[in-house]
C-alpha cells in the first residue's frame, strides 16, 4: 500500500497512485501532517458549509440532505486527488489506525510515530473546518451542537458505514487498484449518505469537528462517544472483512502468493 517509486523517478500513468491506505514513504512527514490536517478541514468545512447553505436555501430535508451529500462527494474526490499523492488522504483516524494495525501484522503502512502525528493533525483539522464553516456563514464560532444522534438505529449505521469505507479502501490496495480511490472513495460516503441511518460520519475527526457547530451537520457533544465507538468497532469489521474476501492465495510450496 505504501509508493516505492524512487524520488525523482517519473511514475508512468499506468501505476496506481498513493491514496487512502498509502502513505508515501519519502514525503516529509511535517508535510504530510500539514495535508492530513488541511485536507480534514476542508473536508469539514464543506460537510458544515453545504449543510448551512442548504438549510438557509429550502426548508425540504431531503433537499438539504441533497445537497449537503453532492457537495462532500465533489469536495471529497477533489481533496483525495490532489493530497493523496502527499500523505495518502487518510482525513480520518479510523483509516489511520487500520493502516496502522496492517502495518503491525506484516503490511505496509503508517508507523506508531506517524500514527502519533496524522491523529492529531485529523483532529485540529476537522475542529478548524467547522469554525471556519461557520465564520463563512455568520454564524457563532463555536457552538455546541444540540443535534443529539444517540439512539440505537443511528449507532449501528455508523458501524455500517465505517465498515463499509474500510473495506473499500483497503479492498481497492489488495487489489492494486488504489488509482480508482477518489471517485470510489467518493461514491460510497455520497450513496452512505443516502443508506445508512446515521448519514455515515464513519470519521472519529469529522464526528469531532461537528460537535463545534450547531448548524444542520452537528451532533451534540454527548453523542459524539457512542459515535466514536461504533466507528472503531466498523473499522475492526472492515479489516476483518478485507481479510476474508480478499485472502491471498498460496503457491504450491505453502508460501503467500504475491
Amino acid at each position: 500500500m505504501t509508493a516505492t517509486q524512487p524520488v525523482g523517478t517519473p511514475i508512468p500513468a499506468d501505476v496506481p497512485q498513493p491514496a487512502p491506505g498509502a502513505t508515501p514513504p519519502r514525503t516529509p512527514l511535517i508535510a504530510r501532517a500539514a495535508a492530513e490536517l488541511v485536507g480534514t478541514a476542508a473536508l469539514v468545512a464543506v460537510v458544515v458549509g453545504s449543510g448551512i447553505q442548504a438549510a438557509k436555501l429550502t426548508q425540504d430535508v431531503a433537499l438539504q440532505l441533497l445537497a449537503n451529500s453532492t457537495a462532500t462527494v465533489f469536495g471529497l474526490g477533489v481533496l483525495i486527488a490532489l493530497l493523496g499523492p502527499v500523505s495518502g488522504a487518510h482525513f480520518n483516524p479510523a483509516v489511520t489506525l487500520a493502516e496502522w494495525w496492517t502495518s503491525r501484522r506484516g503490511g505496509s503502512g503508517v508507523t506508531a510515530r506517524e500514527l502519533a502525528v496524522y491523529v492529531p493533525s485529523q483532529v485540529a483539522g476537522a475542529i478548524a473546518g467547522a469554525i471556519l464553516a461557520d465564520a463563512m456563514f455568520g454564524e457563532p464560532l463555536v457552538k455546541w451542537s444540540t443535534h443529539d444522534r444517540s439512539a440505537g438505529h443511528l449507532l449501528l449505521g455508523e458501524v455500517v458505514a465505517t465498515a463499509g469505507l474500510v473495506l473499500l479502501i483497503f479492498g481497492l490496495a489488495r487489489t492494486d487498484r488504489l488509482r480508482f480511490a477518489p471517485v470510489a472513495v467518493a461514491s460510497y460516503i455520497g450513496a452512505a449518505y443516502w443508506f445508512t441511518s446515521s448519514t455515515s460520519f464513519a470519521n472519529p475527526a469529522v464526528t469531532v469537528g461537528r460537535a463545534f457547530t450547531d448548524t444542520f451537520a452537528g451532533i451534540a457533544p454527548a453523542s459524539v462517544p457512542g459515535f466514536i465507538g461504533m466507528q472503531v468497532i466498523g473499522a475492526v469489521v472492515g479489516l476483518a472483512l478485507v481479510a476474508v474476501i480478499f485472502m491471498r492465495g498460496r503457491t504450491d510450496n505453502g508460501t503467500p502468493a504475491a
